[in-house]
C-alpha cells in the first residue's frame, strides 16, 4: 500500500503520480514523463501552465504591494474591476478568491436586494445536476445527487428546476423567489448545454416575475466558450455574473459582477481578508487583457472547431455515442461506463501521457488551455484514439 499523500486529509482518489513542472499544454512528473494536459486544473489555466504573462505579473506586483487590506483601495483592484466592467457590460465588481465564494456572494446580494425591494423574497431556484461550489450553501444550491445528505442539515431556500424545461421553472417560482441561478453549460454534469430558446424564455420569465437571473460562469467565463462570456452566445443579459477559474489563469481569484441597481450591500455586509488583494488582481488584469482580445477569442473558436471535428471523427470510428460542448469545454459520451478506465489508460500511455477528466462514468471531459496549438490538438486526439482502442477493443 502506497504511503504517498498520507499526510493529507483524504478528499479524492489520486493516481500515483507527482507532477513537478508544467509549461503551456504540458505537465512533467517526477519520473520525467511528459503529459499533454487537457484538464488544465478544471478549466483554470487559461494560458496553460506557467505562462510568462502570469510570472511577470506576479513578480512585478510582489515587489510593490501584496495586501494592504480590503479596507483600502489598491491600483490592481481598481484596474481589474474597470477591465471587467469594460468587457462584460456590467457596472459593479466584487473580487474574491474562489467560485464558491463568488456564488455565495451572488446569493447574498440577491437576498439583500430581495429584502429591500421584494418584501423579503430570498429563495433561489437552481437546476438539477448543477454545480455551484462546495460551501454548505452552494452544496444546497447545487443539484448534484446526494449532496443534500452528506452534511445534513443543510441551508434551506434553494428550489430545483430542470434545465431546458421552462415549465419546471415557472412552477418553482413563488412569492418568496428572488433569483434563478443557471450555468449555461453544466460542466460537472458532463458538459450539458442550456438550449438557447430555453435561456431566452428564462430571461423573459424572470423579468416578468421580477426575479433576478444569476449566471454562474465560474467555468464558462473569460474565453472558455469562445466569447469573453458564455452569456454572449445566448444573447441575454443576466443581472448578476460570477467568474473564477480562468479569471486567475492558475491563481485563486474570482469575481461577482452586478448591474448598478443591485449595488445594495451595506458597508460590512460583504468582504474577506484577501478579497481584491493586489497580487491576485494584477494576474487577473493581465489575463483579462490577453484572453478577451478579439483576435485571441477568434483563435479559441478555431481550436474549438478543430477539436470538435476531431472528436466527432473519433466518435464515428470507435462507435461512441457523441460529442458536445461550447468552445474549449467539451465532452465525449461513451456507450459504456468505461470513462475512468480510459482516463487511466490515457495517462499510462508511453512515452507521452494524456490527462483527461471523467465527470461521469460514461463521459470524458476536455478543458485544454485556451492557447493550445493546432498541433497539440492533433496530438491529443491521436493519444485519445489510442487510449480508447486499448480500453474498448
Amino acid at each position: 500500500m502506497s504511503l504517498l499523500g498520507h499526510d493529507l486529509i483524504t478528499i479524492t482518489q489520486r493516481p500515483e503520480t507527482v507532477f513537478v513542472e508544467g509549461h503551456g499544454a504540458w505537465l512533467m512528473d517526477e519520473q520525467g514523463k511528459r503529459h499533454l494536459d487537457l484538464i488544465q486544473g478544471w478549466a483554470v489555466n487559461s494560458l496553460g501552465h506557467s505562462p510568462a504573462l502570469i510570472t511577470e505579473a506576479l513578480l512585478a506586483q510582489s515587489r510593490r504591494l501584496l495586501n494592504p487590506s480590503p479596507a483600502y483601495f489598491n491600483r490592481p483592484m481598481l484596474d481589474l474591476a474597470a477591465a471587467l466592467v469594460r468587457v462584460s457590460g456590467f457596472d459593479r465588481v466584487f473580487l474574491a478568491n474562489s467560485g464558491a465564494e463568488a456564488n455565495e456572494g451572488a446569493v447574498k446580494l440577491a437576498r439583500r436586494w430581495g429584502s429591500r425591494h421584494r418584501g423579503g423574497a430570498h429563495e433561489v431556484i437552481s437546476f438539477e445536476q448543477g454545480f455551484h461550489g462546495r460551501t454548505l450553501a452552494m452544496m444546497s444550491a447545487s443539484g448534484k445527487p446526494g449532496w443534500d445528505r452528506i452534511y445534513a442539515p443543510m441551508p434551506t431556500g434553494f428550489a430545483k428546476a430542470r434545465l431546458n424545461d421552462i415549465e419546471s421553472v415557472a412552477q418553482a417560482i413563488t412569492p418568496q423567489t428572488v433569483a434563478v441561478m443557471i450555468e449555461f453549460v453544466q460542466g460537472e454534469a458532463g458538459v450539458v448545454l442550456a438550449d438557447p430558446g430555453f435561456v431566452r424564455e428564462l430571461r423573459a420569465l424572470t423579468r416578468e416575475r421580477s426575479v433576478l437571473l444569476i449566471a454562474d460562469e465560474v467555468q464558462t467565463g473569460v474565453g472558455r466558450c469562445g466569447q469573453a462570456f458564455a452569456f454572449q452566445h445566448y444573447d441575454v443579459e443576466p443581472d448578476i455574473l460570477t467568474l473564477a477559474k480562468g479569471l486567475g489563469g492558475g491563481v485563486p481569484l474570482s469575481a461577482l459582477l452586478c448591474r448598478e441597481g443591485l449595488n445594495c450591500f451595506e458597508p460590512g455586509d460583504q468582504g474577506g481578508t484577501f478579497c481584491g488583494a493586489p497580487l491576485m488582481a494584477a494576474v487577473g488584469l493581465a489575463i483579462v487583457n490577453e484572453v478577451c482580445r478579439p483576435a485571441f477569442l477568434a483563435e479559441v473558436r478555431a481550436r474549438a472547431e478543430q477539436l470538435s471535428a476531431g472528436l466527432q471523427a473519433i466518435v464515428r470510428d470507435h462507435g461512441l455515442v457523441g460529442e458536445r460542448g461550447l468552445g474549449l469545454l467539451r465532452a465525449v459520451e461513451l456507450p459504456s461506463n468505461d470513462a475512468p478506465a480510459v482516463v487511466a489508460a490515457a495517462q499510462a500511455l508511453s512515452p507521452v501521457g494524456l490527462l483527461l477528466n471523467a465527470p461521469r462514468p460514461h463521459l470524458l471531459r476536455l478543458m485544454p488551455a485556451l492557447n493550445i496549438s493546432a498541433d497539440e490538438v492533433d496530438e491529443g486526439l491521436a493519444l485519445l484514439r489510442e487510449a480508447l482502442r486499448q480500453v474498448l477493443a
